[in-house]
This record gives structure tokens, sequence and C-alpha cells, in this order.
């Protein structure tokens, strides 16, 4: 008799629920947004930070615009990265960042690319034939009306007088990953993206490198929000330190 309530025992626990402890039930999460510019950086940097904090990272990838509006409309971000300080002084201005935690983090460099079989050749220089090189085609570039990269990269071209001849031949994108695509399908013979994007797809190559006067400095600031949770100010902290550094020096970032 013993023996069969032992078995009926060892069944009943069996098949029991396991219920555990809440802080082990649900493992803390950080959501942060960020411009599409640092999306292989952050996907390597989040998961060895979970590695390392059980602390598991959500990155929204999106133009540093449309995320900034998302994070006005509610959207539960804790960190916000931008791609740009104006998007970042927005949401500081209506007081949805923590100014206390704003660092400027990472630069950057635009470039000039297209299809990696194209045989383009262009130096980028005051008033360079861009609008010929385009022949029937258009130029990508992330929407310059709210992008970070589309205005560096109208800066950039206005700076050179060469706007205004390839204003109405654009391919506006979402964001500059967008762009970047456009360029690596060969949709467009050209475009305009960050060096950072330009080292992850092999599609594409660089045709020229702008020159740093010809634009505002690209610069990514990071912070956290207003509603972030306490587990973000440890990811934040990771983000501005040594081993980030060296993914994001990995991925064509610049100091800022």
């Amino acid at each position: 008799m013993s023996r069969i309530l032992s078995a009926l025992a060892l069944l009943w626990l069996s098949i029991q629920p396991t219920f555990l402890p809440a802080e082990e039930s649900k493992q803390p999460e950080v959501l942060v947004f960020a411009a599409a510019s640092l999306t292989n950086a952050l996907q390597e940097i989040g998961a060895a930070y979970e590695k390392s904090a059980a602390v598991r990272v959500k990155v929204s990838f999106d133009a540093s615009s449309s995320l900034a509006h998302q994070i006005e409309a509610g959207a539960p971000a804790d960190l916000f990265f931008s791609a740009d300080t104006q998007w970042m002084d927005y949401l500081e201005s209506r007081h949805l960042i923590q100014p206390a935690t704003r660092r400027n983090v990472l630069g950057n460099r635009l470039v000039l690319i297209a299809p990696t079989a194209s045989q383009i050749k262009l130096k980028i220089a005051s008033h360079f034939p861009l609008a010929a090189a385009l022949g029937q085609g258009r130029l990508a570039i992330a929407d310059p009306d709210s992008v970070p990269a589309g205005r560096y990269a109208r800066s950039a071209l206005s700076t050179l007088g060469v706007w205004n001849e390839v204003a109405d031949r654009l391919a506006r994108a979402e964001n500059v990953r967008a762009a970047l695509a456009f360029v690596a399908r060969s949709e467009t013979p050209l475009g305009i993206v960050y060096s950072s994007d330009a080292l992850v797809e092999k599609n594409v190559r660089v045709v020229d490198t702008f020159p740093a006067n010809t634009h505002e400095p690209i610069v990514y600031p990071v912070a956290l929000t207003t509603s972030a949770k306490g587990e973000a100010a440890g990811f934040l902290a990771y983000l501005l330190g040594p081993r980030a550094r060296e993914v994001f020096v990995k991925y064509g970032f610049t100091e800022p």
C-alpha cells in the first residue's frame, strides 16, 4: 500500500504547475527606441548585455523622427537613441526624457553609394556632376523633411551647389536603411547613407565620402525617457562603456 501511495504522490507532483517567484517568471526588460542606422551594432550590444545582466533588451529601429513622435504619443520606451540632436531636443522640450542622463555617444560620416556592380565614378566637390551620373534614375536618400540622414544629405548637397539639380529626382525613404536597400537592390543608381550603413551591406560600394564641412556634425545622443524602468539605467551605463564602444567602432561609428 505504501508503494502505491508513494507512486500516486509522485504522479500528483509531476502534474502540478510549477510556480516561480515573480522576479524569476518574468525577466526584466528594457525597451530601446533607436535610429535605424544603429541596427547591427545595437543588436550585438543588446545580445551581449542580456548574457551579462539577465535583462532582456528589445530594440525598435526606425527614423529618429518617427520614434520621437511615438514616444510623444505615449509609447513605453525606456531609452531613446537618436541619429541627431534635433529630435532629442524635441523630446527634451516636451519633458519626455531625463536631461541629466543625456549623452552624445557617437558620430558618423556621410557617403555616396552605388550598387557593387556599378561603374559610376564621382569625386564629391563643389558643383560635381551628380545629376548627370543619375542618368534616368533617382537618388535614394532618407526623407530630408524629417529624417536626420536625409537632412544631412540635403545640407551637404546644398553646400556643394547641386541640391536644386536633384531635388525633384529623389527616391525618398522612410529611414536610412530603406534608402540603403534601394541601392542594394539596384532600384536606384546612387544613394546617400552613413558610412556605417555602407559597411554592413555587401551589395553597395562607397563612391566617395562627403567632406565633413558640407553638413552639420553627425551626432548620436542617447537618454533615458521620463517613463524609464529601473533596469534601463544599467543598460545606458553599458552603452557608454568600453565594451559597447568596441562594437560601435567595429560597425563604423566614430567619436561624436
